[in-house]
């Protein structure tokens, strides 16, 4: 006891400085916060203060009738029964600047059911424009309430120029809750991407292709039907990242496609020899094996059905057919041996892209559109059960950048607030990663002098680089 009496001065002071140090804590966060986050540290203070009141009105308590150990040791045998005990689920607030994340816990009779049920009386009482519920591990909820709409909220992408961790990663942005929204693309053998000129498309890629860039196990090469050379189109800021490049002239990306059908038939006769899998996704993509991404803009220049009976016209749809057979090959056979092809139009339509390669894509993104058939074209039936989510709704310029897509996991359709990525910004990553461009032909070569192996051939002759001049 003497120790213990000598020692308090100094555990109060350390009590003491506890205390004074959170106040002084929060309030630097305050400060340093931006106004939106302010905002929203205000109200996660509300509804901390006011849970206990609204979560018996909402329905969200349980009244427990056994006693609790305390009031069964202090109960006297002529005395009252213990009242009832009405229990609260505990709450942990955080705040963001769209809004408040609640983490919570259920009880008997209110659970994940309980909490959705309860979904709008809680965004009247935390003044939010909408509140979803989800799980969050057994016994656990997340309540996410965003005050202001992330959808209508622009939001922009500065590229760190380091590589990602998981180059099959790709980011999208935020949905309607600010929560993260990503894909993997590992094993995926194609992407459409579809919506009005100007709806965001084109700024989508860029940040896909701006995070992929510092890592020399992706490869890229980019087709864009409405330029005749990469200068002149929305790719040439990002041209010095891609080995290479073909514009609107059908000729030379059909020799373009053939090059790519041909590595794809080289990778394809040597990948269990040379990787040991059948499949390059069981390793995942490296320097000397990359993930070729083709980007095909505009896609519908490089497909277009020709009708007439002149020689020209003739030529140019038999040209346009062997694209559509070449392309074909590319999706459905690409994806084991590291090929993605990410298929790019203002309409999906089977006029546009073939439903034969269109509808071999799992992934499909799909920004503003003019009619209800381009939205089923860009992603299926389903979206007519969902038309609140239907990119038809994304006219208003508010919703530039916002696209829609079915995620794996989720009932009906995510919409999604994709962020800005600056022509500078875009210029400045290709130029600072254009050393590690390579062409996954010549990579090929390289492996197989190192591993001892034969260059084998295919039908269509030697192997020719892809490069371009």
């Amino acid at each position: 006891m003497e120790n213990l009496t000598d020692h308090a001065p100094q555990v109060l002071l350390v009590v003491a400085v506890l205390v004074g140090v959170w106040p002084c804590w929060s309030v630097a966060r305050y400060i340093r916060a931006d106004r939106g986050t302010r905002v929203s540290m205000r109200q996660a203070v509300r509804v901390r203060l006011g849970w206990v009141r609204l979560a018996r009105m909402a329905g969200l308590t349980v009244t427990d009738k056994t006693p609790g150990l305390l009031a069964q040791i202090t109960a006297q045998k002529d005395g009252p029964a213990p009242a009832p005990r009405v229990l609260t689920p505990r709450i942990k607030v955080k705040p963001d600047r769209f809004g408040v994340i609640v983490r919570a816990r259920t009880l008997p009779q209110v659970g994940l059911e309980e909490y959705q049920k309860a979904a709008r009386f809680l965004a009247d009482a935390w003044r939010c424009t909408r509140v979803s519920v989800l799980p969050d591990g057994p016994g656990r909820v997340v309540i996410r309430g965003v005050r202001s709409d992330p959808l209508t909220t622009p939001t922009e992408h500065r590229p760190t120029g380091r590589p990602l961790e998981e180059v099959s990663r790709w980011e999208l942005g935020v949905d309607e809750y600010a929560a993260p929204v990503c894909v993997s693309l590992a094993n995926v053998p194609g992407v459409t991407v579809a919506g009005t000129p100007g709806a965001g498309k084109t700024s989508a890629v860029n940040r896909f292709v701006c995070d992929l860039a510092p890592s020399a196990a992706v490869q890229i090469v980019g087709f864009d039907g409405k330029v005749s050379r990469a200068e002149e189109g929305d790719y040439a800021d990002l041209f010095k990242r891609m080995f290479a490049f073909c514009g609107d002239d059908l000729d030379e990306a059909n020799a373009l496609f053939k090059r790519l059908v041909q590595l794809r038939r080289r990778r394809s006769s040597v990948i269990r020899d040379v990787l040991g899998v059948k499949n390059m996704w069981h390793v995942g993509p490296s320097r000397v094996w990359p993930l070729t991404v083709v980007l095909i803009d505009e896609a519908h220049t490089f497909f277009r059905e020709y009708k007439g009976s002149d020689a020209e016209t003739k030529r140019l749809a038999a040209l346009t057919a062997e694209n559509a057979r070449l392309v074909e090959d590319l999706v459905k056979k690409g994806r084991s041996v590291g090929i993605l092809t990410i298929l790019i139009s203002q309409k999906t339509t089977g006029d546009a892209i073939a439903t034969f390669i269109r509808d071999v894509c799992p992934i499909g993104l799909s920004f503003a559109q003019k009619t209800v058939e381009a939205a089923v074209a860009a992603l299926g039936d389903d979206i007519r059960n969902w038309p609140d989510a239907s990119p038809v709704t994304l006219q208003d310029p508010a919703y530039v950048g916002v696209a829609v897509m079915a995620m794996q996991g989720r009932p009906g359709y995510t919409r999604i607030r994709t962020p800005y990525v600056s022509d500078a910004d875009a210029a400045r990553v290709a130029e600072a990663t254009s050393h590690l461009t390579a062409d996954p032909a010549l990579c090929l070569d390289a492996l197989l002098d190192t591993t001892g192996h034969t260059n084998p051939g295919d039908d269509d002759g030697p192997a020719v680089p892809l490069s371009k001049p």
